[in-house]
């Protein structure tokens, strides 16, 4: 579910983009959406008839097996499901797991709260992803470099440990000049696909009987669990697919739904054509079967387009994490965490230096703990499988609510979906034991800390509003008895516009001051993925000298106070940034028995709160105008 950020939102309309507009989303959209499947060719075949051929099958047998199943799912899951299907489940133009489940949770109420537990475990399952993508693309690619001499072969690691190290490092400078790259090498990847598939295809014509269907439900059907084992590498085939909904915002349906047609879908299938016709007619070259389509002296050239078309796909899957932990910030799922915008004309251009940290060192550890490509495809696909079934799930609700289809049309195109991916879960869960236990660790940790941070908070706002008063009856109370005034205005940010702020609370009772004006602002988060400017500010003024201010923002939006401020003044309201003093709540939480949370939980929870950034930071508050105010509560 990679949400790699290239452009502004561009969701076609009646009104929709021109004809070369749509031509040049679609080359963006080569190069972002389907940087991830179009590196499956590398691996996702090879691995397949290797179990298969290893367990006693025999090569025609396991080739044209697989070849039908890769070819079938790139049909029913890729075009069908997403292509198809959940481009047109558009949340104000937006897509993704979190866009998903802000629209069914807008139609299904009852159902509300397991759409929200199904959003965090569906964005938990993309951080494993977003681990193992890097790590087995970049692997996959450098193992090439044995087809030369084997004596590289010691050189493999280290090699891809500097290139993943350089990929997180360059993340810092903003991707938005490299991503004007993305799309041109992709485009020659993909060619260079069909063109290596061309050349084989022809090897033995008998490759043409796996387009049937046949081939691949005989080989589920007769060999067991076998059967379901291959299955689950066969997946490695689609992983990706997931990026084509997450990205609808940024690309739009037609340049999407071209490309797919186009040119991604023709060059995957020529290319697994490729490789299935040259091991039938030499069963030594599955192997390395992808490498094996190309001449010899092609083998260097095409060494260096995989390996930059890995670091493509990697990197749609790290812009991916930014965007989707920014989404979660802002939805109240994960503490704050500072976002620095790397394009002044691109907004989804975000970076967030802690996420990219964090996901470096744990690509690193599963480079280390893996080690080889062969390795991590056994954990690669638990992830991405998940991730599908739970937007299915969650697609049902859309697509019947929503949508208003009758109830058996929907079920006749979600239920044969939903079991052939829960086929693809059940065979990726066999490999649990064989490294499919780490993207599983990882999403369960996730997704524990997500709904500790979520119900954390709404008891720590529980304990705060005991402490509260009402702001109206607070501005009535110093009416009647005004305290000393002091010029200027002071500003203070509040999670609830109705009642006095703790930071207001405690200058009012240590300085016994209060300023000319006071502006209490509360920054609100929608259950939209973004809110068109003229809805973003609502003013009211209480009395003479206290101002409400709500600003809205969408969950895929990062607040910004300055800007703010800045839309104040068509609504009358004009702040003097000099003169003004922004007042923050820093609150030191402490443990308490009488807390409605298991200890365990209590005590993550504060040790979360402790490491959030700072407010002034995430809000953009020009530091030098913070007056913190710390208070100590018990949760």
């Amino acid at each position: 579910m990679a949400h790699a950020s290239t452009t502004s939102s561009n969701t076609d309309s009646d009104h929709g983009p021109g004809q070369g507009k749509i031509l040049a989303l679609a080359l963006g959209a080569i190069g972002v959406v389907y940087g991830d499947i179009g590196t499956s060719p590398l691996y996702a075949f090879r691995e397949s008839v290797t179990h298969a051929t290893k367990h006693g099958l025999s090569g025609e047998y396991a080739v044209l097996g697989v070849l039908s199943l890769i070819i079938w799912s790139l049909l029913l899951i890729v075009t069908l499901k997403y292509v198809i299907v959940l481009l047109r489940a558009d949340n104000n133009g937006e897509g993704g797991t979190f866009a998903l489940m802000a629209l069914g949770q807008s139609v299904a109420k009852r159902t509300s709260p397991v759409l929200f537990v199904l959003g965090i475990l569906g964005a938990s399952f993309f951080y494993g992803d977003a681990l193992l993508t890097p790590a087995i693309s970049v692997l996959s690619a450098v193992e090439g470099l044995k087809l030369i001499t084997p004596a590289f072969e010691s050189a493999v690691l280290p090699l891809t440990v500097v290139i993943i190290i350089g990929l997180f490092a360059m993340q810092a400078r903003g991707t938005d000049r490299v991503a004007a790259y993305f799309g041109p090498i992709t485009l020659v990847w993909f060619i260079l696909l069909a063109a290596g598939g061309l050349l084989h295809i022809v090897d033995d014509p008998r490759v043409f009987h796996s387009i049937n269907p046949y081939y691949g439900l005989h080989l589920l059907a007769n060999n067991g669990l076998l059967g379901f084992a291959i299955l689950g590498l066969v997946f490695l085939a689609v992983t990706g697919a997931e990026a084509l909904y997450a990205d609808l915002g940024h690309f739009g349906r037609s340049p999407i739904q071209l490309a797919w047609s186009g040119i991604v879908l023709p060059c995957l299938v020529l290319n697994y054509l490729g490789q299935g016709a040259l091991v039938l007619a030499d069963p030594a070259t599955i192997a390395n079967p992808f490498y094996k389509l190309y001449p010899s002296w092609a083998l260097v050239p095409m060494l260096i387009m995989a390996t930059a078309a890995t670091v493509i796909a990697s990197q749609a899957v790290i812009t991916g994490a930014f965007s989707i932990t920014r989404q979660a910030v802002q939805l109240g799922l994960l503490p704050r965490f500072a976002i620095r915008h790397t394009s002044e004309s691109m907004a989804g251009q975000i970076y967030m230096p802690r996420v990219n940290t964090l996901l470096l060192i744990g690509v690193l550890i599963v480079v280390f703990l893996f080690r080889e490509s062969s390795n991590l495809a056994a954990a690669y696909g638990i992830s991405v499988t998940a991730t599908m079934l739970i937007d299915t799930v969650m697609a049902f609700f859309v697509i019947w609510k929503y949508w208003r289809w009758p109830l058996w049309r929907v079920l006749l195109l979600i239920v044969p979906l939903f079991f052939i991916e829960q086929a693809f879960f059940l065979a990726n869960m066999m490999k649990i034991l064989e490294g499919g236990w780490f993207p599983v660790l990882v999403a369960l940790s996730i997704a524990l800390v997500m709904l500790t941070w979520a119900h954390g908070t709404k008891v720590l706002a529980k304990v705060t509003k005991k402490n509260e008063a009402e702001i109206d009856w607070l501005v009535r109370h110093l009416e009647a008895k005004p305290p000393h005034r002091v010029p200027g205005t002071a500003v203070f940010l509040t999670g609830d516009p109705y009642s006095a702020p703790t930071s207001l609370m405690h200058n009012l009772k240590h300085n016994r001051v209060l300023h000319e004006r006071n502006i209490l602002l509360t920054i609100k988060t929608e259950d939209k993925p973004r809110i068109p400017r003229h809805e973003r500010v609502q003013v009211e003024r209480i009395s003479d000298s206290f101002i409400r201010v709500i600003a809205h923002y969408g969950f895929m939006e990062t607040p910004n106070v300055p800007k703010v401020f800045e839309q104040c003044r068509r609504k009358d309201l004009k702040v003097d940034f000099p003169a003004t003093s922004f007042f923050l709540s820093r609150r030191s939480l402490k443990p308490t028995s009488k807390t409605p949370m298991p200890k365990w939980q209590e005590m993550l929870f504060i040790k979360l709160a402790g490491q959030a950034d700072d407010a002034s930071e995430y809000f953009q508050i020009p530091p030098d105008r913070v007056v913190e105010v710390g208070t100590q509560v018990q949760v």
